[in-house]
């Protein structure tokens, strides 16, 4: 955007589609926490064990990799919005079926469909965000998709928490003679259907239509978005900034023609998405009910602790959104960083301190119950302050135009790989070698996350995408 014409942005267009895009990350938040509170009537329904916990808990993440890799690529082919519209299809579909579940077999391949929608809107939205918002806002409306994904998040603790207590538990029957946890999956069905609803009447991304070829669509969108003047002037910078035999986007424009290497931008951009999980934050979000129960709290307060979690990580983002383009990304990274590591060797400590009562349970003894759950819902902040939306901010704008959907596909790969190594391990370690050690980890990979921020992330404020290089 230039500063002449500033005045002729269509802020309230530009709101609306932003609004109906993230919509998207509302149903990531919303898919990945479902599962958080579901896990009794998992467990009685299919006879699972620790190890069938997990990989039906981790299900949807085998989806979630494959999704976000092929959702990046399919955004060259088919659009943003056409990736968009497929993810909602997806969520719809994931949702009836994972309620109707006969078996673990049926419930898996419910969850991996799922993952492949939260996989495409993971990736999607901050992208489709990123390339329709001006640059001196870019970072602000962007950060609203980790502010849905984090409202999904505690709309499922909170509809979670509201049918079980309801029901009288989790397992027990609600409605048409069906548990309360398979009406979690079915609630999700209402939120995925107005995401495709409202879909259908948002813009194409104006620079994947330039790639396609599609100059003047491009410029009809663009100026509803900036105004005639300056969508001439914006596709002429788009085509321009794609590469110099202006082939459309391929895979292979990842690799650097001069050094035969991949591009350094690509590898910072794998190192945020899997830093944003190896710090654990899905450990809480996707096993945080079984985690506060498994140390003294009782199954009411445990999803009570989640919804508490939930409203503290949207505060945190609220905070992100007001300072993301002021004071920049790369600053809240450090903070985030050096706040989590911290905040995380602090659960730990608490959780080493753990005994047995006098009735078998186990307990955290003294204040450090207290203390566990001060520094956990602290980490939530940092972290939700900084790494939860700042990565996918950075994701959307750090790459040039010509690899940026090949760049989201491979970086949001790791992530998906990433969070999916983390989720399925922790019932494991939470046994061997126990929550303790298993936290320290995490503290440590925090501690490791601030200085690879602080050597290789370059600041993207106020830039151009079509000033981005790699």
């Amino acid at each position: 955007m230039t500063e002449g014409s500033a005045g002729k942005v269509n802020m309230a267009f530009i709101a609306a589609i932003v609004a109906v895009a993230t919509i998207g990350g509302f149903m990531f938040g919303y898919d990945s926490g479902v599962i958080n509170g579901t896990q009794k009537g998992l467990e009685s329904a299919f006879a699972l064990g620790r190890l069938g916990i997990g990989v039906n808990v981790g299900a949807i993440l085998v989806g979630s990799s494959i999704g976000a890799f092929l959702a990046g690529r399919m955004a060259d082919l088919i659009g943003r919005r056409g990736v968009m519209l497929l993810a909602a299809a997806l969520f719809l579909l994931s949702a009836l079926l994972a309620g109707a579940a006969a078996s673990s077999a049926i419930f898996i391949f419910a969850r991996i469909i799922g993952g492949l929608g939260v996989g495409a809107a993971s990736v999607i939205s901050p992208v489709y965000i990123s390339e329709v918002t001006p640059a001196a806002v870019r970072g602000r409306l962007s950060s609203v998709q980790q502010v849905m994904i984090i409202s999904g998040l505690t709309g499922a603790f909170v509809a979670n928490f509201a049918l079980a207590r309801y029901a009288g538990g989790s397992t027990a029957e609600l409605w048409l003679g069906f548990p309360a946890w398979r009406w979690m999956f079915w609630l999700q069905a209402i939120p995925a259907a107005i995401y495709f609803t409202a879909l259908l009447v948002i813009p194409e991304s104006p620079r994947y239509l330039v790639t396609r070829g599609q100059d003047e669509r491009a410029r009809r969108v663009l100026t509803r978005l900036f105004g005639a003047a300056e969508a001439s002037r914006k596709v002429a910078e788009i085509r321009a900034s794609l590469a110099a035999d202006h082939h459309r986007p391929k895979l292979s424009d990842l690799i650097d023609k001069r050094s035969g290497k991949i591009r350094p931008i690509v590898w910072t951009g794998i190192g945020l998405a899997v830093f944003q999980q190896l710090v654990g934050i899905n450990v809480v979000f996707y096993y945080g009910a079984t985690l506060w129960e498994a140390v003294g709290f009782s199954e009411d307060n445990a999803l009570q602790i989640n919804i508490l979690s939930g409203a503290l990580s949207i505060g945190a983002c609220l905070g992100t959104i007001a300072l993301v383009d002021r004071i920049g990304r790369k600053p809240l990274l450090l903070i985030g960083s050096a706040g989590m590591a911290v905040t995380l060797a602090t659960v730990a400590y608490a959780f080493s301190t753990a005994i047995t009562g006098e009735t078998g349970g186990v307990m955290l003894p003294g204040n450090n119950g207290l203390i566990a759950l001060i520094a956990a819902n602290l980490y939530v902040i940092f972290f939700n302050m900084s790494w939860g939306p700042i990565m996918w901010v950075m994701l959307g704008e750090m790459f040039p135009n010509q690899i940026r959907g090949s760049g989201l596909a491979v970086s949001g790969f790791a992530q998906w790989i990433a969070n999916a190594a983390i989720s399925v391990s922790f019932p494991a370690l939470a046994v061997s070698p126990g929550l303790p050690v298993t936290y320290a980890g995490y503290a440590i990979f925090a501690a490791i996350s601030f200085f690879f921020v602080r050597a290789l992330v370059h600041e993207t404020k106020g830039r151009e995408l079509e000033d981005m290089v790699g």
